[in-house]
């Protein structure tokens, strides 16, 4: 009787300990698993310098896929924060922490998931992300000292506003112009003048990109542009309402009031805004 208890016990103590040893196996594997996971969730992307070709296509695809919420020179957007300024990427070693972010998306905070953009896709994401960012901080000063923006020429830079550069077309000198020497002077006038986004809050009225979209039927339906990607295009209507349709299935144009002056950054040269500044500066 003693004996077969004490076969009991020394069973149940094998069955522990090779209970406890499988536990602890399978606890091993799960944290091996889980680290082999996340290595590969933050495995680089774009360990080689980025080519002129890579960055190209990381604009094209940037354009079409993130531009809406972080610009288009991903110095934010709509909603999106500015990323040439973001920690995040400061802190990204070839595509490491951008492309988790990429690829899970961030729901919280607005942000979707881009699980289909596979590693080359996403490497000359990540070319032209870092490469946005270095252009701009090589570009950033603390202060602008205001003779660095006194060098234009101001006679030269009425005949661009009337010509070369299309000012005219959409601004008047006597009208929306008129007295802005006076009201504005040299780094806030030149920031007015190169970058016009703020407008988009405070003067709605005018600078507010419209949609008109064309349904298969021929009816057309006009309104504030509300959203628009390569899949849809979405719009609130006369009556306040939100209205989308698959881009596929109808035509429409959208126009921006700001356009104009998007296009424009990319063709001034340094010459022409100190002319056209000190032209403005006139304007009194």
């Amino acid at each position: 009787m003693i004996s077969s208890l004490v076969y009991r016990v020394r069973k149940r103590q094998r069955y522990g300990v090779a209970l406890a040893l499988l536990v602890l196996t399978a606890a091993l594997s799960y944290a091996q698993s889980s680290k082999g996971q996340e290595a590969a969730a933050a495995k680089p992307v774009a360990a080689s310098p980025a080519t002129v070709e890579q960055i190209q296509a990381g604009k094209a695809l940037f354009a079409s896929q993130c531009s809406f919420c972080h610009g288009r020179d991903a110095a934010g957007g709509e909603s999106g924060p500015d990323l040439t300024a973001s920690p995040l990427v400061e802190q990204d070693v070839h595509g490491d922490k951008i492309g988790v972010v990429v690829r899970n998306g961030r729901l919280a905070k607005g942000m979707p998931a881009f699980g289909n953009v596979d590693d080359q896709q996403l490497a000359a994401l990540v070319s032209f992300i870092h490469d946005r960012k270095a252009n701009a901080k090589e570009g950033r000063r603390r202060t602008v000292d205001v003779a660095d923006l006194q060098t234009g020429n101001a006679e030269a830079g009425m005949r661009y506003f009337n010509g070369a550069g299309g000012c005219a077309k959409c601004h008047s000198p006597s009208g929306d112009l008129a007295g802005i020497g006076g009201k504005l002077q040299g780094l806030e006038l030149l920031k007015r003048m190169l970058y016009r986004e703020n407008e988009r809050t405070t003067e709605p009225s005018k600078a507010t990109p419209t949609a008109t979209v064309t349904l298969a039927s021929g009816q057309t339906v006009s309104g504030k542009l509300a959203y628009r990607d390569e899949f849809t295009i979405g719009l609130i209507d006369s009556s306040g309402w939100y209205r989308s349709w698959p881009v596929t299935q109808v035509k429409f144009t959208v126009t921006d009031p700001l356009e104009a002056h998007i296009e424009q950054l990319g063709k001034y040269t340094d010459e022409d805004m100190h002319n056209v500044l000190a032209y403005l500066e006139t304007l009194r």
